[in-house]
C-alpha cells in the first residue's frame, strides 16, 4: 500500500465485501469502519506492508496511551485483522502486517442484568390502559421473554409475529434469522397491542411494522431506550437501564432456571458458543453468593 488515497479505496472495496458478501448490519460496517479510519489516521501516507508490524503495534501502544481499555484495543485488533485478511485475498497486501501482534490481555467483564423482582416492577410501570403503553407494555415483556437486541425488537413487522406457534422470526446479524419462542405473557400483551391500541396510534395510516409510533413510523432504538430510561426511573431502578440489561438478565433468569447454553445460544443468536458462555459466570456467581449468605455452615469468604 503506497498512498494514503489507494488505502482508503482499499477501505471501500473491504466495506462493500462486508455489506454485500458478509451481510453485515449497518451498525458493524459503520463500527469497522470508524476502526480502519482511526488506524489510517495514525498510519499516514507511508507505505503498509507485512513486514510493517511495528506500525499496528505502535497503534496499539498509541491507544493504550490515549486511556482505551484493553477491551477496546482487542477489537480493533480484530477489526484491523479481518480488513488486513481481506486485502491479502484480494492481493493487495502480500502479507499481513498484524500477524505478530498480540491482543492485550483484558479481564472479562460479566454483564449487569436486573433480579426477578426489579424485572417485574419494570414491567409493571406502562399504562395498558393508553394506546402507547399498550405497546411499550409489548415491547418491555417482549424483551424479557424473548432475549431479543433491540434492533432485532424495532424491526419486527406484523409478518414476523405468529400467535398460533407462539414464535416470531428474527433477521439477526449478518443476515441470519431465527425463530424465538415467546411466553405467554408477552404474547397476551403483543395481541392486546395489535388488536386494541395500534390502530388507533396510526389512525388511518398503514405501517408493516410491529411496533409503532405517534407518527406512523416504525419505532426506534433511540425513542425505545428514551422511554426505557423513564420508566426505569418510575419504578426506582439505580443506576443506568439498557435494553442489553434487560437481554442480560432473560439469559441469566432462563440458565438459573435450567436452561442449557446450545439453547440459550440459539435464541440469542450467538454465532460462537463462547459468547454465550459468559453467562456462565453469572450463574457461578450468584450460586457462590446463596451459598455464602444460607447454608449454615458456611460464612462470607473475605
Amino acid at each position: 500500500m503506497k498512498t494514503e488515497g489507494w488505502l482508503a479505496a482499499a477501505a471501500g472495496a473491504f466495506l462493500s465485501y462486508l455489506r454485500v458478501e458478509r451481510g453485515l448490519s449497518e451498525n458493524s460496517i459503520l463500527a469497522y469502519s470508524f476502526d480502519i479510519k482511526d488506524f489510517q489516521e495514525f498510519a499516514g501516507p507511508g507505505p503498509l506492508d507485512g513486514a510493517q508490524s511495528a506500525v499496528v503495534s505502535g497503534y496499539m501502544d498509541h491507544m493504550a496511551r490515549h486511556g482505551l481499555s484493553s477491551r477496546t484495543i482487542a477489537r480493533r485488533l480484530s477489526a484491523l485483522r479481518t480488513f488486513f485478511r481481506f486485502l491479502l485475498n484480494e492481493g493487495r497486501l502480500e502479507a499481513d502486517p498484524a500477524a505478530l501482534v498480540h491482543a492485550p490481555q483484558h479481564w472479562q467483564v460479566l454483564p449487569k442484568y436486573l433480579t426477578l423482582q426489579e424485572i417485574v416492577c419494570l414491567l409493571e410501570q406502562p399504562d395498558i390502559h393508553s394506546p402507547l403503553g399498550l405497546r411499550d407494555k409489548a415491547m418491555l415483556e417482549l424483551l424479557y421473554s424473548s432475549g431479543l437486541r433491540v434492533s432485532e425488537l424495532c424491526a419486527l413487522k406484523m409478518q414476523d409475529f405468529n400467535a398460533e406457534l407462539g414464535f416470531v422470526r428474527i433477521f439477526g446479524k449478518g443476515g441470519k434469522h431465527r425463530m424465538v419462542p415467546v411466553g405467554k405473557t408477552a404474547m397476551d400483551a403483543i395481541e392486546d397491542w395489535r388488536d386494541g391500541g395500534r390502530s388507533l396510534v396510526l389512525k388511518s395510516r398503514s405501517s408493516a411494522y410491529l411496533f409503532v409510533t405517534g407518527r406512523g413510523t416504525a419505532m426506534t432504538r433511540k425513542t425505545f431506550w428514551k422511554n426505557l430510561t423513564q420508566y426505569a426511573k418510575t419504578a426506582g431502578l439505580h443506576g443506568r437501564l439498557t435494553p442489553h440489561v434487560v437481554r442480560h438478565s432473560f439469559a441469566t433468569h432462563l440458565l438459573e432456571g435450567g436452561a442449557d447454553l446450545r439453547s440459550l445460544q440459539s435464541m440469542l443468536g450467538h454465532a460462537d458458543i463462547a459468547t454465550t458462555q459468559i453467562y456462565t459466570h453469572v450463574v457461578r456467581t450468584r450460586l457462590r453468593e446463596t451459598v455464602d449468605l444460607h447454608h449454615p455452615r458456611s460464612s462470607p469468604r473475605r
